[in-house]
């Protein structure tokens, strides 16, 4: 007889994807289990724009007021914009200003009840450890994959710690997050095609005081280029600590390591600054390279990819680590409602469903906005939209899932509009549930606010035969249901009265929302079928 797995959840990878997916199983009482390969978390800055979509989810999480308590948030919180100069002190060239590009300071109060945080990358993953932990995940720090196999009922994986021992751990599912060179993935030989290399960097993290060549500026990047280094200055708190991403040579040969000692890295500091006499201390060296790949399926039997182990993508937008962090909000709640018994296993077919095409067209908005750098400030010749770019804010709230659990309310797709994309969502099944801003007890909230563990059915000022048909469909299928009335006599109230139109109702209609936010079926009034509703919460359920 088959051994019962000992965790329900294997993650693989201790990075920003695998915490945040450890934090979403475990609040939904998943018992989990972290492998990572390093003895602790990286104290390396790195990546620092949490995008307003990858907030909301930390915010439904209740994370946000720590997130914006970061050192890095408090120090970051005024920073917007893209500017282009010879160098820090020499004069501006210009600031990145397209039609499709939405400064981090802009006001989104009207689609969201939140907004960028700018923390960097080693503070984010101290905060989503401890609320995994908090939560119940547990974590090893120190313990590489070998190997994984699997069978009809588990997975099982080889396991070697620091001192080269090595043991076998069972799991009901794996799920990978493992980075760009995964060994899961590898493993399990699932292709990793797409554009190669599109760029070599160096990250240059250091130490100079750079407050008088800042003076009152507050700006995400500066772009660099005189005829030293051409690259990006980055303020990590607008004083002293910063950090210097030269744009090397694609066809050279060189060892970077090698070829850039402190020495030279501090000259290319200078030269990007404009200070030629700075004092430059050199935190840590780091060479990247910028490429556009997606796995050819995001799921093996019980192995599920996540983040940058199912696509890599260039940085520009910040899209990728964000990308990753909303691969695992997807993945958790099925998982969760798998175990559980709420849900079928057919369920998590959809996860590849929605989440590769999503994840295939933000790699390619990532390549035409790194296409488009170059021409960075200069709108000579030029107006309107770079062909095939949609907008900031339409990646970050206009996607829209197609899979079997969710209606079908078909919108026919234009070549200006991809499939995967809806500027206009309306409360569309398969797109995420609009904000609207609501009032209970006197007290703002969002209707974002009111998405959690369980599926959601929201209902208008007349709610009518609603909340009955709710009751009965949960107590049939035996599944949680929570129902929240919006206007009328209902729980909230709606001040702007926009709630209904948004969610393309009546007041007299419904809509279900699965637990990760999207949109999962609705009824534009009562209908005659007091059924439909119950068939709704089935087929969200793949049961």
């Amino acid at each position: 007889m088959t051994e019962q797995p000992q965790v329900p959840v294997l993650i693989v990878g201790g990075s920003l994807v695998g915490l945040s997916t450890a934090l979403f199983l475990a609040r939904q009482g998943v018992p989990c289990l972290v492998l990572e390969q390093r003895t602790s978390l990286s104290s390396h800055p790195r990546t620092r724009g949490v995008n307003p979509r990858s907030m909301e989810l930390l915010r439904a999480a209740g994370l946000e007021d720590e997130l914006r308590a970061l050192p890095s948030a408090r120090a970051l919180a005024r920073n917007s914009g893209l500017r282009l100069a010879t160098s820090l002190a020499g004069p501006e060239l210009g600031a990145f200003q397209e039609e499709y590009y939405r400064e981090v300071s802009s006001d989104l109060s009207g689609l969201s009840p939140t907004t960028w945080c700018l923390c960097h990358q080693n503070e984010l993953e101290g905060v989503l450890r401890g609320a995994a932990e908090r939560a119940g995940a547990v974590f090893r720090f120190g313990s590489e994959l070998v190997s994984c196999e699997q069978d009809t009922f588990g997975v099982t994986a080889a396991v070697r710690d620091r001192d080269g021992c090595t043991e076998r751990l069972r799991a009901r599912y794996l799920v990978a997050a493992d980075g760009a060179r995964s060994t899961v993935r590898r493993q399990l030989d699932i292709p990793f095609g797409g554009t190669g290399q599109l760029g070599r960097f160096l990250a240059i993290h250091f130490r100079a005081d750079l407050t008088a060549e800042l003076g009152d500026r507050r700006f995400i990047m500066c772009y660099t280029f005189n005829s030293q280094v051409r690259g990006a200055l980055i303020p990590l708190d607008n004083a002293q600590e910063w950090r210097l991403d030269v744009i090397l040579d694609p066809t050279a040969t060189e060892d970077v390591s090698a070829a850039y000692p402190p020495e030279r890295c501090a000259e290319l500091v200078r030269a990007a600054a404009g200070v030629p006499q700075l004092p430059v201390e050199i935190l840590g060296i780091a060479p990247w390279e910028a490429a556009a790949k997606v796995a050819a399926g995001f799921r093996s039997g019980r192995v599920f990819l996540a983040g940058d182990a199912a696509h890599v993508m260039p940085p520009s937008g910040a899209f990728g680590s964000n990308t990753g962090v909303q691969d695992a909000h997807n993945l958790a709640w099925k998982l969760a409602a798998v175990l559980t018994g709420h849900a079928s296993p057919d369920l998590l077919d959809s996860y590849d469903a929605e989440r590769r095409p999503i994840c295939e067209a933000t790699v390619r908005q990532a390549v035409l906005r790194q296409q488009d750098r170059p021409r960075s400030g200069d709108r000579n010749g030029r107006r309107g939209m770079p062909p095939g770019v949609v907008e900031d804010t339409t990646l970050w709230f206009g996607w829209r899932y197609r899979s079997d659990v969710l209606a079908d309310e078909s919108e026919p797709a234009t070549a200006a509009e991809p499939e995967v994309w809806a500027t206009d969502p309306r409360g569309l099944p398969g797109t995420r549930a609009p904000h609207v801003q609501l009032l209970r007890d006197g007290g703002e909230c969002s209707t974002l606010d009111l998405f959690h563990g369980a599926p959601v059915l929201l209902t208008g000022s007349v709610p009518g035969h609603w909340p009955a048909a709710a009751a009965a469909a949960s107590s049939q299928l035996g599944v949680p249901l929570d129902v929240h009335g919006i206007g009328g006599e209902g729980e909230f109230d709606d001040p702007t009265g926009t709630w209904a139109k948004t969610y393309g109702v009546t007041d007299a209609g419904a809509v279900l929302v699965r637990p990760d936010g999207v949109v999962a079926w609705r009824s534009a009034g009562a209908p005659d079928d007091t059924d439909a509703l119950r068939q709704a919460l089935a087929r969200l359920l793949a049961r």
